[in-house]
Order: structure tokens, then sequence, then C-alpha cells
């Protein structure tokens, strides 16, 4: 069963089995009438449709179409970090190196599979509601907390700090990449790693 998206997301967080089959339903819809209409044309009625509940069931987990995509974000994120942690299960924790890769590169596996993905990632492509809700920062925290629990090193501000930048550019060149090609522009994407590997040298090394 998926993970229950934050409570600040859902007017009602689902208890019984049954709820949360129709919220991940309901999610699942929401994905897919992205890629096909974007996010300007999202409604909660064609989610219900789609989804195969009354439109009521939507609303009475989401006030509007901007929880419902923010509630997917937190999915999405859930996901990725999960991810990651299957990943780095099998990698040494001796060498930083193959650890930048994971996050890399099941990123880029979300972007090509994840239905929904290329429009909301970790965060609903509208204005922020508060500076707190900065989506990149976000990622960071979680990013640097999975890293720092894997090489056995503490989370300080420098690391923080670096990470969320890492995030900012590699954010910036995998759209880049994406742009130009479906499934990521090899070349882009290669130049993506080399520059994660050698600003990240400077404080993992």
């Amino acid at each position: 069963m998926d993970p229950v998206p934050p409570a600040n997301s859902l007017r009602r967080t689902p208890i019984q089995q049954r709820s949360a089959e129709r919220l991940t339903r309901i999610l699942d819809a929401c994905a897919e009438l992205l890629d096909e209409t974007g996010y300007e044309n999202l409604s909660t009625r064609a989610v219900a449709l789609r989804a195969g509940v009354p439109i009521g069931s939507v609303y009475r987990f989401f006030g509007n179409k901007r929880a419902m995509a923010d509630a997917l974000a937190h999915r999405n994120l859930d996901r990725y970090a999960e991810g990651i942690a299957e990943r780095l299960a099998v990698l040494p924790a001796t060498d930083w190196r193959p650890v930048v890769d994971a996050v890399l590169d099941e990123y880029l596996n979300m972007k090509r599979t994840v239905p929904g993905f290329g429009l909301v990632d970790f965060g609903v492509p509208a204005p922020a509601e508060s500076p707190a809700a900065d989506t990149n920062l976000v990622v960071a925290d979680r990013l640097t907390e999975l890293l720092c629990t894997h090489l056995a090193r503490p989370a300080d501000p420098p690391l923080r700090r670096a990470v969320l930048v890492a995030v900012e550019a590699t954010d910036a060149l995998v759209h880049l990449a994406f742009r130009s090609d479906p499934d990521g522009d090899p070349d882009l994407i290669a130049e993506t790693r080399a520059m994660m590997r050698a600003y990240l040298a400077g404080i993992l090394d």
C-alpha cells in the first residue's frame, strides 16, 4: 500500500484499507491526466471519472486540484526515497561516488517511467503558498539524511548546503536534458553526472 500523503495535503486521512485504496486510485488518475492534459487543464471532475469514484470522494480528500497534485508530489518524494534506499542497500559505504550516482539514476528512472512526473515531480507547477514550501529544499533535506545515514557521517550545515546546491543545479540540467529528448539527452545526463561528482567531491572526499 502506498504511504499516506501528509495531513496538510488531505482533508481527511484514510483509516480503512478501502479508503486508502480509493485515495491511491485518485492519485493514479491524477498522474495519468497530468500527462494527457497538463496541470492547467486538470480538474477534480476528470480525476473522479478516470478513477471511477464519485466526485464527492475526491472532495472528501482534497479541497482543490492543487491539494491533489501536492499529495501526488509527496507520494513521488516518498517513492523516490524508497527507490534510493533500495539502491543504496547493495552499495558499500566506503565510496560516495556510486551513492551519488544512485541518487541521479533513481531520479532519471522516475522521469522515464512514473506517470505525471514530468509536470509534478516533487512539487506542484504553481506558485508556492509560502517560502517554507520550497520543493528543492525539502528534497535536499531528505537526500542529506539518506546520504549521511549510508555514509555514516554527520549532516552538518556545510554538507546540507552542498546537497541543496547540487539538487538545484541537477534539477535544472535534468529538465534541460528531457526538454530536448523524451528519454533524456545522454550527453547532457553525462555532463550532469560529472558536475555532481566534481562539485560534491569538495565536501565528500
